[in-house]
């Protein structure tokens, strides 16, 4: 078990205060009781994310080490605590992924992505002008991201600040990065529903239902768009995904010029998910 899990029993207890503390209503929270059936001939639970109680429960499995399919304002992924070594070797074996294949994480805010990634060269405004959205932001890692088992063939990172309040308040709760890859077996199409993952259900631990994803367009299925801002002044796009023509706009409006150099790094970061 991870070490945030004691804390998160804790943080069960005094629910309506966490709630009051961070100002926790997202318009998607309703007050009915979280939603929640069994799938057939699995043990994994299947949960709607209306109620916080969703988010709580979403960061409990992380914090036990879980792997668990959540929505994101591009497609579905599989998430797990970026910090705990065996969640992350659990999610490359449920994705039957190789190790030298990195994944990105998942964090509240751009001083959250600061402290995870080494950003010290990038204007807020830059940031806020990308984040929160469908963009994966490749920086280097800074010595708080120590996982020996997290991304080992590369000294870089991918960071995601999705515009998705069920995966913002998780995050928030959980209080650590969330490891991020998508919900599909390596090399299979991106799922835009709960259903287009149902061979996975076994091995997970909770799979939140935030209903069809990109309004069910094929074209969403890129997911994110991954850019590499690690070189001050310079960026260097990794996969062009949604919002990519807005993400072009911003790093040029701000001056930043388009690194051609070849870098391995940069070979082994084109195969983030999303």
């Amino acid at each position: 078990m991870c070490s945030q899990l004691e804390r998160l029993n804790s943080l069960r207890l005094l629910t309506s205060m966490k709630l009051l503390k961070l100002g926790l209503y997202p318009s998607y929270i309703r007050r009915n009781k979280c939603q929640s059936l069994m799938m057939r001939n699995t043990m994994t639970s299947v949960i709607s994310c209306v109620d916080f109680t969703a988010s709580l429960r979403a960061a409990e499995c992380l914090a036990k080490g879980q792997v668990i399919a959540v929505p994101t304002d591009t497609i579905y992924g599989l998430a797990c605590s970026a910090n705990c070594p065996l969640a992350i070797k659990k999610l490359y074996s449920i994705k039957g992924r190789e190790a030298v294949k990195p994944v990105a994480i998942c964090v509240t805010s751009v001083a959250d992505l600061r402290k995870w990634g080494e950003a010290s060269h990038i204007s807020d405004k830059l940031l806020d002008s990308l984040l929160p959205g469908p963009v994966t932001v490749v920086l280097q890692k800074t010595k708080h991201l120590d996982n020996p088992f997290l991304n080992p063939s590369t000294t870089k990172i991918g960071i995601r600040i999705p515009k998705h309040d069920f995966m913002n308040t998780v995050t928030k709760i959980f209080d650590m990065p969330v490891a991020l890859t998508s919900a599909n077996f390596s090399n299979e199409p991106s799922t835009l529903s709960i259903k287009e993952f149902e061979h996975l259900y076994p091995h997970l631990a909770a799979i939140f239902d935030g209903g069809l994803l990109s309004q069910g367009l094929e074209q969403n299925r890129t997911g994110s768009t991954v850019i590499d801002l690690s070189k001050n002044g310079l960026y260097k796009i990794i996969r062009k995904g949604i919002s990519y023509d807005n993400v072009i706009k911003v790093v040029e409006r701000y001056g930043l010029k388009k690194n051609n150099e070849s870098e391995n790094s940069l070979e082994i970061n084109q195969q983030l998910q999303k």
